[in-house]
């Protein structure tokens, strides 16, 4: 009975019904879409004053405001690192597995019906244009789309002005801490509904696309799932290691934000309740509300893994061989490209058509062969970019001396976290109020 009642529990069931349900009734598989599409929005509903109140709370409570740009300097160049080292491991994994070798493809007998939405969107991922749209219109348009790092820009404004405004800003942080647990009280309400939402998305996904549509390119499919499981357990398992904490454990107690990405393919619906878990592992406000939403736009892993992996099997597919120069080139353009791309419905695909429109090396008609299997890939990149960013902020928080590492290792080991989501969730128990930092 106890089970029953598990969101883990629940959410996995929903997940394994979506297959059953898309692989034996497609065609009414493919009207539950709204389902997965509804949750999604409601979820994204609540990104924008969840980011907000967490990142101004958090910086007006940091005492030492001199240790933020040290702590931002270091966030970013760890995202860039990692970055750097998703990219190479996606080119060595399909130059070790060459997925793409004997198709021998003809790029002029490509359809490119279908491609005009991801390349329109590529156009628009200039860095300018990306840098650009971090500062919205207006200080409320910055809450308009939902969109993370518009509504960061101004947080981190409005933390630091509370932050000098010294007791007088007292009042409008009480009222801040209260609506941060008043939106963290209405996210657990919204996430029962997650196993509803993830069998509605998995559902459709199988239902329109076909599990046996991946027959013909398996070989590549496989190739990214091994190239995202080398990463996330080699690469983040050995941060993990060096930092006296496990990544397995973290992974099980995360569990439940895996299963909803894994259902939904996509990272948004699970930034709330990441927030709060990690808050809940010891880690503080401020780092968690700064690290975590900076790595949804800076810290893409799984796409970046994507990117070099795909390109190169387009050339594979269509016998061109690339250069060592070409191959540099290309890598240094992924390298912008995938942090262009937040955002951006269907961004790995989006970014690597931005990739490809730019090196010419590479036929863009080749991102045909992509289309129909790029929502079974999506899983992939994205489960692998949340665990690169769970890891992230921890690590990131030890090395600032912000995270009780006796609470981390206690609630990793219990595999429990005590948030208010989780009171929501269980209606019975008394809530508390989210770990503060003062």
């Amino acid at each position: 009975m106890k089970l029953m009642k598990s969101l883990y529990f629940q959410i996995l069931c929903a997940v394994l019904l979506g297959v059953v349900v898309g692989h034996f009734w497609g065609q009414q598989a493919v009207a539950l879409k709204p389902l997965g599409d509804a949750f999604i929005k409601l979820i994204k509903m609540m990104i924008a004053p969840v980011v907000f109140c967490t990142i101004v709370t958090g910086i007006a409570g940091m005492t030492d405001r001199r240790s933020l740009g040290r702590l931002m300097s270091k966030t970013l160049l760890l995202f860039l690192v990692l970055t750097v080292v998703s990219l190479i491991i996606g080119l060595v994994a399909v130059y070790l597995f060459r997925p793409g070798v004997g198709m021998n493809i003809d790029p002029a007998t490509l359809s490119t019906a279908g491609l005009s939405q991801y390349t329109t969107s590529a156009a628009k991922l200039g860095v300018v244009d990306f840098f650009m749209h971090i500062i919205p219109e207006t200080f409320i348009g910055a809450f308009d789309k939902g969109e993370v790092l518009p509504v960061l820009f101004i947080a981190v404004l409005c933390g630091f002005a509370l932050s000098a405004m010294g007791e007088s800003a007292r009042p409008v942080l009480e009222v801040l801490e209260s609506a941060s647990q008043m939106v963290f009280r209405i996210f657990g309400y919204l996430m029962r509904f997650a196993p509803i939402g993830a069998f509605g998305a998995l559902a459709f996904t199988v239902g329109q696309y076909g599990i046996t549509s991946l027959g013909a390119l398996a070989k590549l499919i496989g190739t990214l799932y091994i190239a995202c499981a080398f990463f996330v357990m080699v690469v983040l398992g050995g941060i993990c290691r060096a930092h006296g904490f496990s990544l397995w454990k973290l992974l099980r107690y995360l569990r439940e934000e895996f299963l909803v990405v894994l259902g939904t393919s996509s990272t948004e619906p699970v930034l709330p309740r990441m927030m709060e878990k990690l808050q809940a592992l010891g880690c503080k406000k401020g780092v968690v509300g700064l690290v975590l939403p900076t790595g949804y736009s800076f810290n893409l892993d799984g796409t970046a893994i994507y990117l070099s992996l795909a390109a190169v099997f387009i050339a594979q597919a269509c016998n061109i061989d690339l250069s060592l120069g070409q191959v540099l080139t290309m890598l240094a353009i992924m390298l912008l490209s995938s942090k262009g791309a937040a955002g951006v419905t269907g961004s790995g695909f989006v970014a690597l058509a931005s990739t490809l429109t730019v090196i010419h090396d590479i036929p863009l008609a080749g991102l045909a062969l992509l289309i129909g299997i790029d929502r079974f890939m999506s899983e992939a990149r994205a489960l692998t970019s949340l665990a690169s960013n769970a890891v992230a902020t921890v690590v990131i928080s030890l090395s600032e001396n912000a995270c009780d590492r006796e609470t981390l290792m206690r609630t990793l080991a219990s595999g429990k976290a005590d948030t208010p989501a989780e009171q929501a969730w269980q209606p019975t128990q008394a809530a508390t109020p989210p770990h503060r930092t003062h």
